[in-house]
């Protein structure tokens, strides 16, 4: 299995539907002081069936243990955020982390082992879970997929 996809960006076309999500938040929060940043199920939703469909994953039903989905070289998680940082409950055999950068767009930030992305994550929160920045996932993208000489 290649350990993590090339450190070039890759952005995907998000469906109509979701841009739409994504373009009503736009407004709102020009309109109010707030933020009405989608989450929670939602976005899990969205990461995943755009995951599957870029990357020709076959995807578990819902609330599956541990992954999300799977290929011919194994399980995966994915991961989909609007922010800055993503939160795992424990280490996954691949993971794949998404980013909304734009109503049209998200960019695959992260395609690669679970192990050093669990690795770099804080201590365990009182939710069971541990985040990692998406700044520190970019960096171990770029590590694997540079290999030293």
């Amino acid at each position: 299995m290649d350990t993590a996809k090339d450190s070039q960006v890759r952005r995907l076309r998000l469906p109509e539907q979701v841009t739409a999500i994504y373009r009503a938040v736009r407004e709102l929060e020009s309109r109010y002081p707030r933020k009405f940043t989608p989450d929670g199920h939602l976005v899990g939703s969205i990461g995943e069936v755009i995951a599957a469909e870029a990357l020709g994953l076959t995807l578990y039903p819902m609330s599956h243990v541990g992954h999300d989905a799977y290929d011919a070289d194994g399980d995966v998680q994915i991961k989909m955020t609007a922010g800055k940082s993503i939160s795992m409950y424990e280490e996954s055999d691949r993971l794949v982390v998404l980013q909304v950068v734009s109503p049209e767009e998200a960019e695959i930030v992260y395609d690669g082992p679970g192990k050093p992305a669990w690795d770099a994550a804080g201590k365990t929160a009182k939710n069971g879970q541990r985040s990692v920045s998406l700044a520190k996932l970019r960096a171990i993208a770029s590590r694997i997929s540079t290999p030293s000489p």
